[in-house]
């Protein structure tokens, strides 16, 4: 039994170690994704290098690289009835969030963690994906910055868990969900430290589609 829980972190962590952004940039075009616009492995860097399509893809295989783990690998290691079940389903998302962002394969480097937070918080809290998921999609309207609105989204998860969780965010039964709730969001923000520093300044790029950047080339005052 003491060994499962260590089972359960490397099962985890591993799954969430790998690199989808980098395999789809080496089959599509034969490139190093680190190497070619953010330099990121994530779903946004996907998208504006290799186009929408396989963004999109990249964005469904991390969150389900969060998901799957957090579904599937504590029920198959413990039994149904162990009070500390709860505890180890988070313990799971927390060691494949820290997969994604800290990669073996990568030189423990990786992504920023927003799509594997997604799959994995949508196991432990479908209200809270919802909160961040319209926190996201309302900052992305207005702003049109992926990385001002991720933040946000992880932000509006905080806020909600440890304003909802029962009796309190530290009780016996939550304490895990609490932590999880301060914890990953505080390393997505610390994942988007650059783009922080390019926000204060005032320098973080607007996402644009190839129409909507076709079209700027392309206009009078263009240049």
């Amino acid at each position: 039994m003491p060994m499962m829980p260590l089972l359960l972190v490397l099962a985890s962590y591993l799954a969430g170690s790998i690199p989808f952004g980098l395999l789809i940039g080496r089959a599509v075009k034969g490139i190093d994704l680190r190497q070619h616009g953010s330099g990121n492995i994530g779903a946004t860097n996907a998208g504006r290098v290799l186009g929408k399509k396989w963004g999109l893809i990249c964005l469904g295989l991390d969150a389900l690289k969060g998901l799957l783990p957090v579904w599937l690998l504590p029920a198959m290691l413990f039994d149904a009835g162990d009070s500390s079940l709860p505890h180890f389903v988070v313990l799971a998302g927390v060691a494949t969030i820290v997969g994604h962002m800290f990669s073996c394969w990568l030189g423990f480097q990786g992504g920023k963690g927003v799509a594997t937070s997604l799959g994995v918080v949508t196991m432990l809290s479908q209200f809270g994906m919802l909160a961040a998921m319209t926190t996201f999609i309302a900052s992305f309207a207005i702003w049109r910055i992926v990385s001002l609105s991720s933040m946000l989204a992880a932000a509006a998860f905080s806020v909600y868990q440890l304003a909802t969780l029962k009796p309190s965010p530290f009780a016996a039964n939550s304490w895990s969900q609490g932590l999880f709730a301060i914890a990953v969001p505080l390393l997505i923000v610390i994942q988007h430290r650059a783009n922080l520093r390019r926000l204060l300044k005032g320098e973080e790029p607007r996402f644009t589609s190839k129409r909507e950047a076709a079209s700027a080339s392309e206009s009078p005052n263009a240049g």
